[in-house]
C-alpha cells in the first residue's frame, strides 16, 4: 500500500517541479479554467447581488396592502375611501399624536437617461406620504434637502443618482410634460428603494392625472401578531378585496423571477465554458505528457508503476485547476465585488444593485474548477499509464 502511495507523491512532486519548464501548456490550462471561474462567479454573484438588494428591502413589521390578486404594484388600485378604511383598521401602529403609521403610494414608471449607455431606462416614481419616510429600513437623507408637499420636487435614491442623468441636488428633469427640482439624495440600507424616485403622491396624481386613489398600503404593524389582526379585519370588510403581504415576503418573491432569469442565462454559458475548459486541460495535458516520454519512460523503467503514473498526472491535472480557479476567483472578486448595476425586475423599472461575490460563491468557483480538472485529467491518466515502456523509449 505505502509503495504505491510513496510512488505517486515522489511523481506528482517531479511533475509540479517540471510545471515551470513547460510554461506554455499550463498557462493553457490555467487560462481556460480562470476564464470560466471568472465567469462562472460573475454569473452568480450578479444573482446573488440583486437577491440581497431585494430581500434586504422588507420588513417584517411592515405590512403592504394591494388589491386581491395583484403581484405588483403597478396592477394594484384603491380609492382614496377604500385607502382610508385600510388606513385605520387595527394591528397598525400608531404614533405619539394617536395617527397611524402608514403612507398611501403610487408607483409610476418615467423615463430616465443612463449616465453611461446614454440610453432611456424606466426608473420607479414614486409618491408617498410624510409617514412613507420612517417606513423604510435604514432611511436617511444623504444630501440636500427632503422634497415640499405640494410642489413638483423630488428626492433621488443613491443608485438612481449613481446610474441615471440629471439627477444631482439642484438640478431640473423633465418627465413627460412636467419638471421636477431634485431636493436631495437619499440611502436606504443598499435596498431596492435606493433605485427610486421619491415626490409627494398627492403632486403626483396631479402630474400624471392620476385621480385619487392609490396602488399600495404601506403601514407598520405591532408584528407577525398585529398582522394577522389587520388580515383579518381587511378580509371580513366587504368594501375591499385585498391582500396583505409581509414587505419581507413581497420583496423576496418579487426578486425570485429576475434571479432566476439570470441563472437561466448565465449557467448555460458556463457550462459552454466549463466544456472548452476541459478540452483546454485535455490538449495541456497531452502535451505535458508528449513532452516528458523520456522522463516517464525511464521512471517506468525503473519500477514506479502505472497506478502511480497515472494518479501523479491526474494530481497534476487538478492541481492546475486549483491554480485557475483560484485566478479566476480572485480576478472575479476584485474586479466585481461591489460593482454597481441595474436590471429591469418584475417591477418594469430598473432595480440598481452591487455584485456580490460572496465566500460560498466562490467555494463553489473553486469546486467547478477541481472537477473540470478532475474530468480532463483522465484521458492523460490513462495514457500515462497505459503506454508501454518500450515504446515510449523507442519515440525518443
Amino acid at each position: 500500500m505505502f509503495g504505491w502511495l510513496t510512488q505517486t507523491a515522489a511523481l506528482a512532486a517531479l511533475n509540479l517541479r517540471s510545471l515551470p519548464r513547460r510554461p506554455g501548456a499550463a498557462a493553457v490550462a490555467m487560462s481556460g479554467i480562470a476564464a470560466l471561474t471568472g465567469v462562472f462567479a460573475g454569473v452568480l454573484s450578479m444573482a446573488s447581488g440583486f437577491e440581497k438588494t431585494m430581500e434586504g428591502s422588507g420588513q417584517e413589521d411592515v405590512a403592504l396592502v394591494l388589491r386581491s390578486g395583484s403581484t405588483a404594484e403597478l396592477n394594484s388600485r384603491f380609492s382614496s375611501e377604500q385607502a382610508d378604511v385600510i388606513r385605520y383598521a387595527p394591528g397598525i401602529v400608531r404614533d405619539a399624536a394617536g395617527e397611524p403609521r402608514v403612507s398611501s403610494e403610487l408607483f409610476w414608471i418615467v423615463n430616465a437617461v443612463g449616465k453611461s449607455s446614454g440610453t432611456e431606462a424606466n426608473v420607479a416614481l414614486r409618491g408617498i406620504q410624510p409617514a412613507g419616510y420612517a417606513l423604510r429600513k435604514g432611511y436617511r437623507l444623504a444630501e440636500g434637502r427632503e422634497f415640499t408637499p405640494g410642489r413638483f420636487e423630488l428626492i433621488a435614491g443613491r443608485g438612481a443618482r449613481n446610474q441615471f442623468a440629471g439627477l444631482e441636488p439642484g438640478q431640473m428633469i423633465r418627465f413627460g410634460k412636467t419638471e421636477w427640482l431634485v431636493t436631495g439624495v437619499f440611502e436606504a440600507g443598499g435596498s431596492v428603494f435606493e433605485s427610486e424616485l421619491w415626490c409627494d403622491v398627492n403632486v403626483l396624481q396631479s402630474a400624471y392625472q392620476l385621480g385619487s386613489g392609490f396602488q399600495v398600503v404601506r403601514a407598520q404593524v405591532d408584528g407577525a401578531a398585529g398582522r394577522a389582526r389587520l388580515e383579518e379585519a381587511l378580509d371580513g370588510d366587504q368594501r375591499l378585496a385585498v391582500d396583505v403581504w409581509s414587505e419581507e415576503q413581497f420583496y423576496s418573491e418579487q426578486a425570485e423571477d429576475t434571479t432566476a432569469l439570470i441563472r437561466v442565462i448565465g449557467i448555460p454559458i458556463s457550462v459552454l465554458m466549463a466544456i472548452g475548459a476541459i478540452f483546454a486541460t485535455l490538449n495541456a495535458m497531452y502535451a505535458s505528457i508528449a513532452a516528458r516520454a523520456r522522463e516517464l519512460a525511464t521512471l517506468r523503467a525503473l519500477g514506479f508503476g502505472s497506478l502511480p503514473a497515472a494518479l501523479a498526472t491526474l494530481l497534476e491535472s487538478v492541481a492546475l485547476a486549483l491554480l485557475g480557479g483560484v485566478l479566476g476567483c480572485a480576478i472575479a472578486w476584485l474586479a466585481l465585488n461591489g460593482f454597481q448595476a441595474s436590471t429591469l425586475a418584475s417591477s418594469f423599472s430598473q432595480v440598481v444593485f452591487n455584485f456580490a461575490v460572496t465566500p460560498d460563491l466562490l467555494a463553489q468557483g473553486v469546486t467547478a474548477a477541481l472537477v473540470v480538472g478532475l474530468v480532463g485529467g483522465v484521458f492523460p491518466a490513462v495514457r500515462a499509464a497505459m503506454a508501454p515502456v518500450t515504446v515510449a523509449l523507442r519515440e525518443l
